[in-house]
């Protein structure tokens, strides 16, 4: 499964603002491109597509900015990427179907149907509170420790 930088940088946007999830705080674009490396004009982009999804919302003037819609532990890897990723789960395309149909349905009922099942079950398993805490776990594990 390949995920395109679009998908990528939503996931990337979604953790952080997980991170610091607090109901009724809004976050700019511009803080986040800041923290996460990611060019303004692109992450507008991205959030366009994750406030259609129903990831987050939105609010203008000098307190607006975007938050998640509903709490991270109830935000999974499967709505964030569905949001922004239009070739998710396209389905796969015949390639004998003419000449050996039942090599062609075998191969769908067999191998690609389970697994993009198995795939949409992986990630409608994994929550923006699950990778919050997997951050926190990198973030305590590389400082350095000085001996005096």
């Amino acid at each position: 499964m390949r995920i395109s930088a679009k998908g990528r940088y939503a996931l990337a946007a979604t953790i952080s603002m997980a991170e610091h999830y607090r109901a009724g705080e809004y976050i700019t674009v511009i803080s986040i491109a800041k923290k996460l490396g990611i060019s303004k004009i692109y992450l507008e982009q991205v959030f366009s597509l994750l406030k259609r999804g129903g990831i987050v919302t939105s609010t203008k003037g000098s307190q607006g900015g975007y938050q998640l819609v509903r709490m991270p532990r109830e935000i999974t890897l499967l709505d964030v990427l569905s949001a922004v990723e239009l070739a998710l789960f396209e389905p796969t395309e015949a390639t004998v179907s003419e000449k050996a149909p039942e090599i062609e349905a075998s191969m769908l009922i067999v191998a690609f149907d389970k697994l993009q099942a198995a795939l949409r079950n992986a990630m409608g398993n994994v929550t923006l509170n699950d990778l919050v805490t997997e951050v926190q776990k990198h973030k305590t594990g590389h400082g350095y420790m000085y001996y005096i």
